[in-house]
């Protein structure tokens, strides 16, 4: 009998070690990645939603913006780090399964990562600065390009990106050139759209809510199937003559792979707890997102990127965007 027992202390002993839950976690502070420089889109979101989370969890979220290569390099720190539940990453569509097809990753997108919790989903806005007077509406834009290919010039936080996908797919469906400028993130891109060094920014909504509510930036559409609340007098790209165009970001929660089961709902709980907030989600909805609206559990979350991952495969192709594509073009120079 002292044997089964002893077994069965021993078990229990080594399940115990082997579950970060059973230290209680969490029970210090969480690291919580941004891909992208303070101020655009990812990082605000990031911000409003750690706020929150921070309350429920009773441990600091130390946000920590590490920008470049279109997220990968956050995202490459998050994949590789311990899966305990301390390192997170504030993730978008960019990150998560555009980029990697664009750019070389040393990870791989879809297995190295937990889809824990989705957050929602915000329009990409056609931008120019006031200035430019000569375009009065999104037609006004497409004559100028066809007019004069490769003059016009259009901001991005990077390879891959929404603003990139959305551009070039638009400059597919209307038969127009223009220069691609990617920087590291949608406040770099916004800064150089205010002085004039790029035309325009298919910028994701909550990147540029405020310079366009202050006058700075003018906005021409959304690209959204349905206007936007925070821009109602703003056509969609559709209204404004341009069909097709099926870029949307979305913002999430992602976790290194083989993140324990416990340690992944308890974290999807508080998540789920801080999205419900009243005040989080004003905060969201003034930033121009629609907050949940999509797969509302973990396994419904990674059937979603799985889908995500495909349909931005199909797009990046199209598009003859691919690292593949890219070093075939390359080898044959």
């Amino acid at each position: 009998m002292w044997k089964e027992t002893l077994a069965a202390l021993a078990g229990t002993l080594l399940l115990l070690q082997a579950s970060p839950a059973a230290a209680e976690y969490p029970d210090k502070p969480i690291h919580l990645y941004v891909g992208f420089v303070p101020g655009g889109g990812t990082d605000v979101s990031a911000r409003i939603v750690a706020q929150k989370l921070s309350t429920i969890l009773k441990q600091q979220i130390v946000i920590e913006n590490k920008p470049g290569a279109s997220g990968l390099i956050a995202a490459d720190m998050v994949a590789k780090a311990e899966p305990d539940g301390y390192t997170l990453l504030l993730a978008n569509m960019q990150s998560t399964v555009a980029a990697p097809y664009v750019l070389p990753t040393s990870f791989d997108p879809i297995k190295d990562f937990t889809p824990v919790r989705y957050i929602g989903t915000v329009p990409n806005v056609l931008v120019i600065n006031p200035t430019r007077r000569d375009f009065k509406s999104v037609q006004d834009l497409v004559k100028a390009a066809r007019a004069k290919p490769g003059a016009l010039t259009y901001a991005s936080s990077g390879m891959g990106s929404p603003q990139h996908l959305t551009a070039a797919q638009f400059s597919q469906i209307e038969k127009v050139e223009m220069v691609h400028v990617p920087y590291k993130g949608s406040g770099q891109a916004v800064a150089d759209l205010l002085g004039g060094q790029v035309d325009l920014n298919f910028d994701t909504l909550p990147g540029v809510i405020g310079q366009i509510q202050a006058g700075k930036l003018r906005p021409l559409a959304v690209t959204g199937a349905q206007r936007s609340a925070r821009l109602p007098d703003v056509p969609t790209l559709a209204e404004a003559g341009v069909k097709g165009v099926d870029v949307v970001q979305w913002y999430a929660v992602l976790a290194p792979g083989k993140l324990p089961k416990p340690v992944l709902d308890r974290l999807d709980a508080a998540l789920a707890e801080t999205l419900k907030d009243p005040s989080v989600r004003a905060k969201l909805a003034d930033q121009g997102m629609d907050v949940g609206g999509g797969p509302d559990t973990p396994a419904a979350f990674r059937a979603y990127v799985d889908a995500e991952w495909a349909k931005y495969g199909r797009l990046t192709r199209s598009l003859g965007m691919t690292k593949e594509q890219a070093d075939g073009r390359a080898a044959k120079q």
